[in-house]
């Protein structure tokens, strides 16, 4: 392993821990009696307090030391005392450990007093303190210049997906989407226990994909000899305990979908799927507004939120709207009986880019999604799909060709879709065979299966059901302001990371990185050149090559150059 000239140097205070009889990773439990929130919310002048953080930044003047420690609550103020820490003559835990062998990174405890400064703030008077753990890489660490410029900021998106765990770290604000993220998970589950609706557990691993019109992840079974898929909707199992005699389950559900990525999907994504028997899809309609009305409040306090330059009022009742008439609306077409060759020969004629693989679903569905869907942008009901888009739902009562289904649109993206569930078998084996129809004629995105047990669940019998699903991620991007699926998910896929190149340093680039180690803020470029005391083509040489592979920075702020280590 290549490591940095910094990662070089911390390992040497390692070591330097260790020859002083001092572990940088104790095993034994330090007892907490504070946190940083707890200390400012019930401040008092010298109550004792004992908390635990990682060091973010101190300023160190000979014998005293101010520092910021952070928490999992945010940070607070703390002050170093020489004689406060070391009462006696042996001097060595804030000369020697404080002052040189700790870095910013490092997780300490601290026991000591609570006092205000004189301008005001909240701090704790250091009595002592133990190193927990420590910090083998230094953090990224933005510096604002005194025009109020952030310089350094840990804000390039690769990096902050790849190291979430730093990113949570340096850029505190982030922690708040997840909050978020689980007080809706915990609202919904709320909604629905007070419902009288049951919770369960269905499997990742099945033996046919099914549920969604989607490609799978295919693994293998090696005991069993077979072929076996990621889950890509868990539909067919929550329906099969409908017939086994629940009124009513919902999951919260991990779906895999081989398929591209991009700011809205991510091939690993989290789905809710509840089913309700002897209801059907205008029941759905109604439970669904007030669900994600209660849902908005409990994550926000408020049924509004912010997505872009749009306020979306998720305040229920919701506007509804056939997708027929939502396509006439918006393209002046009625799909109403069309041919399949129609629907394909009109989708041309508007630029839309279809083949001979889609069928009449497919089409429809791609001239809805080129032409209506970014007209949506407050909470929408789509209603009644044309029973080629909807293979495992109920024919409509009193349309002909149309299915009881519905979509709910928000800001041109789909949120959730429902239906009055499709429970008689025999049409239910009809739509399986048009699916596999599809398959065969080369849409990789038709189920190429037909599932023969769910088949004959609900030969047993399944009451009159509807069922709702909802793309969690999706949901918790429009309540707390995010375009990107990779902002609300703790670890989004991502390609491979690229492999760092060996450097070797030469002799002149190990003196420019030992003067600008020596001390935490830059240097002016004048003082490392004329420290270093390399002449001219040395110094142009070795300052290029640390450039080159981002070792070293070099900016100008208020008329001064400065270089400091990246």
């Amino acid at each position: 392993m290549q490591l940095s000239e910094q990662e070089i140097i911390r390992r040497e205070k390692l070591n330097k821990l260790v020859e002083m009889g001092i572990n940088a990773f104790p095993a034994e439990e330090y007892v907490i009696t504070d946190t940083t929130e707890s200390i400012k919310n019930d401040f008092s002048e010298s109550k004792q307090v004992k908390i635990a953080g990682r060091l973010m930044s101190r300023r160190i003047q000979g014998k005293a030391s101010f520092a910021e420690l952070q928490d999992s609550t945010g940070k607070i103020q703390v002050y170093f005392n020489r004689d406060e820490i070391c009462t006696g003559e042996d001097k060595t835990l804030y000369n020697d450990v404080y002052k040189h062998l700790l870095d910013i990174g490092d997780i300490i405890g601290i026991e000591g007093a609570l006092f205000t400064t004189q301008v005001g703030e909240k701090t704790v008077l250091v009595k002592n303190f133990t190193l927990l753990t420590k910090a083998l890489r230094p953090l990224p660490q933005a510096k604002t210049d005194e025009n109020g410029v952030v310089h350094d900021a840990f804000n390039d998106p690769e990096m902050r997906y790849r190291q979430r765990y730093v990113d949570l770290t340096v850029n505190p604000q982030v922690k708040e989407i997840f909050v978020k993220r689980t007080k809706l998970f915990n609202a919904m589950r709320t909604f629905f226990n007070d419902a009288g609706y049951f919770e369960v557990e269905t499997p990742i691993l099945q033996s046919i994909p099914g549920g969604a019109a989607a490609r799978p992840f295919i693994t293998h079974h090696n005991a069993l000899d077979i072929p076996l898929y990621l889950r890509i909707a868990n539909e067919l199992y929550l329906k099969r305990l409908i017939v086994g005699g629940f009124d009513g389950v919902y999951e919260f559900s991990k779906n895999f979908r081989n398929e591209g990525m991009d700011r809205t999907h991510n091939p690993e994504f989290t789905a809710m799927e509840i089913y309700v028997a002897y209801k059907d899809y205008n029941w759905m309609m109604d439970f669904t507004e007030k669900l994600l009305e209660f849902c908005a409040t409990s994550v926000n306090g408020s049924s509004e939120s912010t997505f872009g330059e749009h306020t979306i009022s998720w305040k229920a009742p919701y506007p509804r709207i056939s997708m027929t008439d939502a396509i006439i609306k918006y393209t002046g077409f009625d799909i109403t009986g069309k041919t399949e060759q129609e629907l394909f020969d009109f989708a041309k004629s508007i630029g839309i880019d279809v083949n001979q693989t889609m069928g009449k679903g497919k089409l429809i569905d791609e001239i809805f999604g080129e032409k209506c869907e970014g007209n949506f942008i407050q909470p929408t009901f789509i209603t009644d799909y044309p029973i080629e888009m909807s293979p495992l739902t109920k024919k409509h009562r009193s349309k002909e060709g149309l299915t009881e289904r519905f979509e709910l649109m928000v800001c041109g993206k789909e949120i959730a879709n429902a239906y009055s569930e499709l429970n008689d078998p025999i049409d239910q084996r009809e739509r399986f065979e048009d699916q596999l129809k599809l398959a065969e004629k080369g849409d990789d995105e038709a189920t190429g299966f037909i599932d023969e047990d769910f088949l004959r669940a609900l030969e047993y019998g399944m009451p009159p059901t509807s069922g709702l699903g909802i793309g969690m991620d999706r949901l918790i991007m429009f309540l707390t302001n995010n375009p990107s699926i990779q902002e609300v998910l703790f670890f989004p896929q991502m390609r491979p990371e690229k492999t760092v190149p060996q450097i070797e340093l030469g002799e002149d680039e190990k003196v420019i990185l030992e003067i600008l180690n020596s001390q935490e803020e830059p240097f002016s470029l004048a003082e490392v050149k004329e420290r270093s005391q390399l002449s001219g083509k040395k110094w142009d040489k070795a300052s290029k090559t640390l450039t080159k592979h981002n070792l070293i920075k070099v900016e100008k702020i208020d008329e001064q150059v400065l270089m400091k280590l990246v």
